[in-house]
């Protein structure tokens, strides 16, 4: 019996198309493709990003209950549109959070991204919530 192999790849048009080609590099959703073998499922890492996280969390509320400040917000507000960052800097440092903030504003809006400190055994930082609130048009 005669097979004809056909010498071009054949790609699937939608996902319901199958291919009878005898090459597994052209088997769409055959037999064929390697099943992927995955490492072991380790939580240590995600585990410590979730307390981290939940740090940042405490002080994000921190922040927002001196930003519900009217003579706090503005403070901030006329530093920042006299683009005095660092009048806003040390205005965000006098309430004393534990973690580092780094702020951005324009005159539309007002971004804090707060940001954990640098564990020794993590290299980079693992979390970061940013904060982004409106406050022109």
């Amino acid at each position: 019996m005669y097979y004809y192999q056909n010498p071009y790849p054949v790609y699937p048009s939608h996902p319901g198309y199958q291919d009878f080609s005898p090459y597994p590099y052209q088997q769409a959703y055959g037999p064929y493709q390697p099943y992927r073998q995955y490492p072991p499922v380790n939580t240590e890492t995600f585990t410590k990003s979730i307390k981290s996280f939940r740090l940042l969390m405490e002080q994000g509320s921190i922040l927002l209950d001196h930003l519900g400040n009217q003579d706090f917000d503005t403070k901030i507000m006329e530093a920042a549109q006299q683009g005095n960052k660092t009048e806003v800097d040390r205005l965000i440092k006098s309430i004393g959070l534990k973690v580092p903030v780094n702020t951005k504003f324009t005159p539309t809006g007002i971004t804090f991204e707060l940001t954990t400190n640098p564990d020794p055994n993590i290299p980079a930082n693992c979390c970061t919530l940013s904060v982004h609130m409106k406050w022109g048009n």
